[in-house]
């Protein structure tokens, strides 16, 4: 394939970018945090509730496990007491004359329960200490354990410490006599694990509370939601039509059942319902409109072709006459001119008519390789101060269309080019098969299009110079034109621009495309 040469390639970004990374990444994660998926409005409230209400419970939780381990301790603390009285009286009780018992007397021969630990250091005698197995036997404890349980009594009162050797954590009270000092002690190993199966209790019945609210709250909600998500599903559906142009029927409706007045959503739905039912007919209101104005610029310009004719055929008889002065013929001149110019904004005007119809095209089939060539060679002498080039694919690009008016679209983007471009500015128009596409393009290396007209580049009557100049300014049809035959062949027409380098691009399927049917007149 031929293709012009192409000028020294700037240096790239990529090169810039390499050179800071740190802001890029950066900007990477603000974009990332700032893209992260909100949650939904079910999700937000399960969560608010079910959070709620397991703060609620677990405080609970606290505050019973407090108060009963308060009341387990006071009910030890007193049992304790008790014990530590009966210990002390059958001490006091003599073994033999002149001599008392010791701690494993007392509690051999007691009825203690099991756990309970004494010690007794008589004024005149040694100490000695014991404690009732869990089996109910009564074990003596050696003298590092006595000393243990000794060290850690307070100053008097009630105290918690923790026995060496498997014995455990005990609460211990002095126990005072008239020839001795002792110490009682119970296990807390009860109330810690009561406190602790109290606690595996509620822990394991609020779990399945909180379960079992999170499935209610989760029905409730989905139930409350759903004309919610019925009014969304509605509007999602109604944003998918096409809207902008041709005739509009929006059929969808939030389902009546789901747009009760007396509830929040319900009024959502019911209003969106009237939103659609007045969009409906703005829409039917400006179809009419616009179908109105098609027939009348159709009729007009079908009716002023006549005149028009008229006009121009005779300023020219009347030019013939060898007696007309100077100045009536400069005037019939210039009527003359006039009349052409009227000629062909109406004969436009009629074409964008027909088009919007449906009518005017004449399927054969087209060459677009002939074609580009073809159109190469008229536009270079009407724009000698222009490079032209060409960029074709080896073999032609050929497809199914009406040759004429794709050979004025590209008639029409190439005189787009040449008006709207200063002198030097090269011009390259390529033809090229891209998957199930044939693709036209016309490139300038001109100035770029100005982005205030940007969006309405093929709005009908638009120009991009606004001084309405016959030489510029031109009659603003031309891409409109273009865009509606491309439209009729099932193609597309787009431009990409930036300062140096604009790019008109035309693509037109290969299979053949049925006319679009007339729009209907009423």
């Amino acid at each position: 394939m031929t293709s012009a040469p192409s000028a020294d390639s700037p240096p790239t970004v990529e090169a810039r970018a390499d050179a800071a990374p740190a802001p890029a990444d950066a900007a990477s994660d603000r974009s990332a945090r700032r893209h992260r998926r909100p949650w939904s409005l079910q999700t937000r409230l399960m969560a608010t509730v079910i959070g709620i209400v397991s703060l609620i419970l677990v405080t609970v939780a606290i505050a019973t496990s407090a108060a009963l381990g308060s009341v387990l301790e006071k009910n030890l603390d007193s049992r304790l007491e008790n014990a530590a009285q009966q210990a002390g009286r059958a001490l006091q009780i003599p073994q033999f004359p002149g001599g008392t018992r010791d701690a494993y007397d007392v509690l051999n021969e007691g009825r203690q329960e099991p756990g309970f630990l004494f010690i007794v250091q008589p004024i005149d005698g040694e100490v000695t200490g014991a404690y009732v197995g869990e089996d109910g036997e009564v074990v003596r404890m050696t003298g590092t354990q006595i000393e243990h349980v000794i060290d850690g009594i307070g100053q008097g009162g009630f105290t918690t410490i923790s026995l060496a050797g498997g014995i455990g954590d005990y609460r211990i009270v002095p126990v005072r006599g008239d020839s001795f000092v002792a110490i009682a002690g119970l296990p807390i190993s009860e109330v810690r694990s009561t406190i602790a199966a109290t606690l595996t209790t509620i822990a394991l019945v609020t779990a399945a509370g909180l379960l079992l609210l999170a499935a209610a709250i989760a029905l409730v909600i989905r139930a409350g939601l759903k004309p919610l998500r019925a009014v969304a599903d509605t509007a999602t559906r109604v944003a998918s039509l096409p809207l902008s142009k041709g005739a509009v029927s929006i059929t969808e409706r939030v389902p009546d059942d789901e747009t009760d007045e007396h509830t929040e959503i319900g009024r959502v739905g019911h209003a969106l319902n009237t939103l659609l039912d007045h969009v409906g007919e703005s829409l039917d209101a400006r179809q009419r409109n616009e179908e109105r104005m098609r027939r009348f610029v159709a009729d007009a310009s079908h009716e002023l072709r006549t005149p028009l004719a008229s006009i121009r055929g005779y300023s020219e008889l009347s030019l013939r006459d060898p007696t007309l002065s100077e100045t009536t013929e400069s005037s019939l001149e210039r009527i003359q001119a006039q009349s052409i110019r009227m000629t062909g904004l109406v004969e436009d005007l009629l074409l964008l008519a027909r088009l919007d119809e449906g009518q005017e095209l004449v399927y054969g089939t087209v060459d677009l390789s002939r074609l580009a060539i073809e159109a190469i060679a008229d536009a270079t002498p009407a724009g000698p101060d222009h490079g032209w080039e060409l960029d074709l694919d080896e073999e032609p690009v050929v497809i199914t269309g009406d040759g004429a008016r794709l050979h004025q679209v590209v008639g029409n983007l190439l005189a787009n080019a040449r008006a709207h471009t200063p002198a030097g500015t090269n011009v390259t128009l390529s033809v090229a098969r891209e998957k199930a596409d044939a693709v036209l393009r016309v490139h300038d290396d001109g100035p770029g299009i100005d982005p205030a007209i940007a969006d309405e580049l093929f709005e009908r009557f638009s120009r991009a110079d606004r001084s309405r100049a016959r030489k510029t300014g031109g009659t603003g049809l031309g891409l409109s034109i273009a865009q509606a035959i491309v439209t009729a062949h099932g193609g597309s027409l787009s431009v990409h621009s930036a300062p140096g380098s604009t790019t008109f691009e035309v693509r037109l399927p290969l299979a053949p495309t049925a006319p679009a049917a007339p729009a209907a007149r009423q």
